[in-house]
């Protein structure tokens, strides 16, 4: 970094520090009000009146397709029919870049004795809270500096993580235009990593996630008279060996890449041969040409094995790729990282065996995806009802996300 963008990093990092305790505030305010899905109302509205008094001016943004809304129904999910994003933005003109954090929670029940804790049949053990309320304190600093800011940075609060979409719905409705983005950099709180630590994997970044859900239409009838009808269970069964045969058959076996059938079956009494049978499988991959090989074959085999036993099936599938860490981005964005971090203390670490709904923005544009320890190894993991974050690390997530727009815009002005 230039010597005006160092000075201007290092008071953005000291004046997220001094917000720590408001940071805390928020991120607790949004812990008693988790909100599941695409249509976060109260956690939408109370990241526009941070917005609003702060002085960025916002817009909603994301859209849901009737499409999105029936496949999404075809999964188990009822009722994804709006999606309460929200874009921001500080400064003006080119460059840009793209400040993220997910807001939704997950439907767990909480656990934890806090005073803090959630009330309800959901609950952000996922550290999205943190995400929102650090984003919060990183655009309050960026805005008392908008001046020194040569571009745009855009925020990015979007829902519908956990369902790997919500991000897309945002790109869909322009979260990426007017002005064009060319990088974006997002983070996840880890809460059973050593708090402070952060880290970062260059290219694949996270799993993909693949979701297939499979009717078999069969025929119906009588035990005692087989013959007369299709079983769409005993198909099936060999659906479920197929599938499962293919990854042994046509995978390399060291790609890095797992299928299982999470749910199967249909029918209600032992009497009687049902219509339609179901199953639902998911895939996670970090090998992209192995991801795409199995994604071609696997409809062709499922359609296949109900063709030659005499059933018909229907398919809906739903898929998240990877998340990318740019390599040069990561290099650009490294010393404002490390402004933040300290010299040389931000790691490279293997790819997350999550999926992480950041892909779709990192498919668009280069981007970088950091993890910020927040616990200590051996705590409960994210998606446990136990799980908790050490919050004296959420100066440090604001100050990321503030070091990160910063040293990035100086570097293409000055560099």
């Amino acid at each position: 970094m230039d010597p005006e963008t160092r000075g201007l990093v290092a008071r953005l990092v000291d004046e997220a520090r001094a917000l720590q305790d408001g940071i805390v505030e928020d991120r607790r305010a949004l812990h008693r009000i988790p909100e599941t899905g695409m249509e976060l109302p109260e956690t939408a509205a109370f990241v526009t009146e941070r917005l609003d008094a702060l002085g960025i001016g916002w817009r909603p943004c994301g859209t849901v397709s009737p499409e999105l809304t029936r496949r999404y129904e075809e999964l188990g999910y009822p009722g994804v029919t709006r999606s309460t994003g929200v874009i921001a933005q500080i400064g003006s003109g080119g460059p840009c870049i793209l400040l993220r954090a997910d807001m939704d929670a997950l439907p767990i029940a909480e656990e934890n004795d806090l005073p803090f804790r959630s009330r309800r049949a959901c609950s952000h053990m996922c550290g999205h809270d943190a995400h929102a309320a650090m984003l919060l304190a990183a655009a309050a600093v960026l805005k008392r500096h908008e001046a020194e800011l040569p571009g745009t940075v855009k925020l990015m609060f979007q829902p519908g993580e956990e369902l790997g979409y919500g991000s897309k719905t945002m790109i869909d409705d322009g979260a990426l235009e007017a002005p064009r983005v060319d990088a974006a950099f997002g983070l996840h709180v880890i809460a059973n990593e050593q708090a402070g630590r952060v880290s970062y994997t260059p290219g694949v970044t996270s799993s993909s996630l693949d979701t297939l859900a499979v009717r078999i239409q069969g025929r119906g009838g009588h035990t005692s008279a087989p013959q007369q009808c299709t079983d769409p269970l005993m198909v099936a069964n060999q659906v479920y060996q197929a599938v499962n045969l293919l990854m042994t058959r046509e995978v390399d076996p060291a790609a890095s890449i797992t299928l299982s059938v999470g749910t199967m079956g249909g029918g209600t009494v032992p009497n009687v041969l049902p219509d339609t049978a179901e199953l639902k499988l998911g895939m996670r991959s970090f090998d992209v040409s192995a991801r795409a090989h199995v994604l071609e074959r696997l409809p062709q085999l499922i359609r296949d094995y109900c063709h030659a036993w005499r059933a018909g099936c229907e398919i809906a599938a739903f898929s998240c790729p990877c998340t990318y860490t740019s390599p040069e981005l990561a290099a650009e964005l490294l010393p404002a990282l490390e402004a933040v971090a300290g010299p040389g203390a931000v790691r490279q670490t293997e790819p997350m065996a999550a999926t992480e709904d950041f892909a779709y923005v990192s498919e668009s544009v280069p981007s970088m995806f950091v993890q910020l320890g927040a616990g200590s190894p051996g705590a409960a993991p994210h998606h446990n009802p136990r799980m908790v974050l050490d919050e004296s690390v959420l100066w440090m997530g604001a100050a990321l996300h503030a070091a990160a727009a910063a040293g990035w815009l100086g570097g293409r002005a000055r560099g």
